[in-house]
């Protein structure tokens, strides 16, 4: 550990403040590539990061201003006069925020926060001798170390998360596997908090799993994973296509290749890491003894007694005596014909990240090592990694395209600014990229692939991936919807498209009025009785969303308002009002709403209100509203702002933040004034606190974490909807109101809010 060495990987790894020829003396654990050599690469929407090695290749394809933003270097923009008023504020943010915009109109950004997607790449990487460049190993292992727990030294299920199993187990093995000493005092720290824990024979299912191919664990100590349901006919309540769309896609490869068996042989390291992840030999290891066994860290949902009986039931009865050779097949033949339509559907993006690799391995063992599906995959794997400041991570999906592009165009056109020239080249770009981005056609043969209608639709990231989203089509029609309205943008999609997207929207409410994501509700509540997963909870279904349900009203409003107002009328005229009702319903009676998508009550309370003063229900007309304001006014911090913890969606309780959250505090303003609520003090105040963090060349910091799935996972999310779009949106529309009030009808009459010479708090 103690040796430098003098070493030159895939490229100089450079000292970035000497000249870029230059290379530096580090141990292996230490070093770090040159973040000037990295560039974005953006085609119709998909991102990948690529390393320059050359000199010429350095100079032919300069660094732009968005890959010096996402890689934390100075962007040498400009220092912006100080904003003292809202309009001036959002003046600011645009203009650092167009320099963002990537050639295809879109922007990028990092989507991490999970610390579980790496190790299933990594090891997809590993067991299928896919070659990983020195430049991808030493951020991914720059990254790890920078995520580490500094107190105990292991990882957390993401990246505020406390130290578990599953976090520390396949961190670790990701760094061995990428190099790291068994000797780098980090990794002894890791390793003696992954003992205390209990070791890796306490880790959830799908740590498990992951070891198992790898070959650093026994199957035995895996929980049953049958390809067989695969064959049970639809009509079956348990039947998978009934089951939320990313634990089918992930049980889909896992079960083919758990049923396969696969296990990479032993070779020096894999048999050091057996040695290194459990508190004895592993030799002496009864894994079928610790199918069940778990660390109360990453016991989040216990599996039920419903799931261990059933459990039994595979073990002890079906695997050793019912299992016929024939069935086992034709469950293996027919799983991988529903991986295989997966990567067609989604020109091999996937999913997103947890399947991708599997699909790769499964391809891996069913085509061969040298086939086409296996090339494709290892080529879309980059897709999901992105390099910052800290190193290399694994976003949670192949990108936020689509999403963060259509809420950039819904924060200028509601500051009023869609028609300035300043910014009508930039919003184009973003039209442009969303015409180009709307799904054209079905799947092929969908009801097969168990597939919801796409016709028309948007994808959360892009058009290749091809997944329906109630939100991202909504807030992307929306978008469409405003900038083609107004003269001066072209018509790029036209009405019969604009309709597809509708026709697509009404296939998918709920019998409850309310809307999922992915697709309508298709199995019972019960289901969460079979959750294997242990670490996240509500993962076997769909649910209703208010986040969803808000979005989908809001589109279907605007588009009968502003666009076609004959169109299908009574049929959307029902869905608004049983959304609007679910909406209603699911209100706790605090006033809150629970969210899913983001943290937590802030953000679904943002949402429920904005859709109920869609059907014009107001703070003035509505008890209910003037409730949901009430319980934001009632959380506002001293300095003006809202804050709220990841806790909030574990516990199902509010839990505030130490510190107020620019994010949290735009999306309390924005229901506020959706709401309409009358007073202007907490309003100003909030705009206040916002503007005071707002730096001098007119971004905004990353703060806490704000993005949550499963109740117990959270996301760093779309950096344009959480740092720019939706700050500019609040404040431009406390702007716009106050001029209203007054009776103005230009800038000049905005309100002039003071802030402190500060700057912060």
């Amino acid at each position: 550990m103690g040796v430098l060495r003098q070493k030159k990987l895939n490229g100089p790894l450079v000292n970035e403040k000497q000249p870029i020829t230059s290379t530096i003396v580090a141990s292996v654990e230490d070093r770090r590539t040159d973040r000037r050599r990295w560039r974005l690469l953006d085609e119709r929407g998909r991102q990948t990061w690529h390393y320059l090695r050359s000199e010429e290749a350095v100079k032919s394809w300069p660094q732009s201003t968005a890959d010096k933003y996402f890689l934390g270097l100075p962007t040498g923009l400009p220092t912006l006069p100080r904003a003292v008023t809202p309009l001036a504020s959002i003046d600011n943010a645009l203009s650092y925020f167009s320099n963002l915009q990537l050639p295809p109109g879109n922007w990028g950004c990092e989507y991490g926060g999970p610390l579980f997607l790496l190790p299933g790449l990594v090891i997809t990487w590993y067991v299928t001798n896919t070659p990983v460049p020195d430049h991808i190993s030493i951020e991914i292992r720059r990254y790890l170390f920078a995520r580490q727990n500094p107190a105990d030294g292991g990882w957390g299920l993401h990246i505020e998360g406390e130290s578990s199993v599953f976090g520390t187990a396949m961190n670790y093995v990701v760094l061995r596997l990428l190099g790291a000493s068994e000797e780098d005092k980090r990794m002894v720290k890791a390793r003696n908090k992954l003992h205390e824990l209990g070791g890796a024979v306490n880790g959830p299912h799908w740590a498990k799993f992951w070891l198992s191919v790898l070959g650093c664990m026994e199957w035995d100590a895996v929980n049953p994973v049958p390809p067989e349901l695969w064959l049970l006919p639809d009509w079956v309540p348990i039947a998978p296509w009934r089951w939320w769309i990313h634990m089918r896609q992930v049980f889909l490869p896992m079960s083919y290749i758990a049923s396969k068996g696969f296990k990479f042989p032993p070779n020096t390291l894999t048999r050091q890491l057996r040695e290194e992840l459990y508190t004895q030999s592993y030799r002496s290891v009864k894994f079928a003894s610790h199918r069940n066994s778990i660390s109360p860290s990453d016991n989040y949902h216990p599996k039920t007694a419903v799931l261990n009986a059933l459990n039994g039931f595979l073990v002890k009865l079906w695997y050793p005596y019912l299992r016929t050779n024939y069935v086992r097949d034709r469950a293996e033949e027919w799983t991988f014909e529903l991986i295989r339509r997966e990567d067609e559907n989604t020109g091999y993006s996937n999913l997103g990240p947890v399947n991708s690799p599997m699909n790769l391995l499964a391809c891996y063992i069913h085509d061969g090592p040298d086939s086409v599906a296996v090339q494709r995959h290892r080529e879309h794997m980059h897709d999901f990694l992105w390099i910052k400041d800290e190193g290399m991570l694994m976003n949670g999906t192949n990108g936020v395209q689509t999403w963060d592009t259509a809420f950039v165009i819904q924060a200028v056109a509601a500051a009023g600014l869609a028609e300035d020239q300043k910014w009508k080249p930039m919003l184009t770009k973003a039209l442009e990229f969303l015409d180009d981005q709307q799904i054209r056609e079905d799947c092929r043969e969908q009801d097969i692939s168990y597939r919801q209608r796409r016709k028309g639709a948007w994808a959360f990231s892009t058009r290749e991936q091809g997944y329906t989203v109630s939100d991202c089509t909504s807030e992307a029609l929306k978008s469409v919807i405003l900038l083609q309205d107004l003269p001066g943008f072209p018509k790029l999609v036209s009405d019969d498209r604009l309709k597809d997207a509708i026709d697509t929207l009404l296939t998918m409410q709920n019998a409850s009025g309310g809307f999922a994501s992915y697709e309508p509700i298709r199995g019972s509540q019960y289901m969460e009785y079979l959750n294997a997963a242990e670490v996240f909870g509500r993962i076997m279904i769909e649910y209703d969303y208010p986040e969803c349900t808000t979005a989908v009203v809001t589109a279907l409003s605007m588009f009968s308002r502003r666009h076609d107002p004959s169109y299908r009328k009574k049929e959307i005229e029902t869905v608004i009002e049983e959304a609007v009702e679910w909406i209603l319903k699911d209100q706790r009676p605090d006033g809150s709403w629970y969210g899913s998508w983001g943290i937590c009550f802030t953000y679904a309370g943002m949402f429920a209100l904005e859709s109920l003063a869609s059907v014009g229900r107001t703070y003035s007309n509505d008890e209910r509203v003037r409730l949901g304001c009430k319980f934001f006014l009632d959380r506002q911090m001293d300095d003006g702002g809202w804050g709220e913890t990841y806790r909030s969606c574990t516990t199902g309780v509010y839990t505030q933040h130490e510190n107020s959250q620019v994010v949290q505090t735009c999306w309390v303003i924005i229901a506020l004034l959706e709401a309409e609520y009358p007073d202007r003090e907490p309003l100003e105040r909030a705009v206040r606190m916002v503007m005071d963090r707002q730096k001098e060349d007119g971004r905004w910091d990353q703060e806490a974490i704000e993005g949550v799935f499963n109740k117990s996972c959270d996301w760093v999310p779309a950096q344009a909807k959480s740092h720019v779009g939706l700050a500019c949106a609040s404040q431009l529309k406390q702007s716009r109101l106050s001029r209203q009030r007054h009776g103005g009808t230009d800038r000049s009459q905005s309100v002039h809010l003071p802030i402190r010479e500060s700057g912060g708090q």
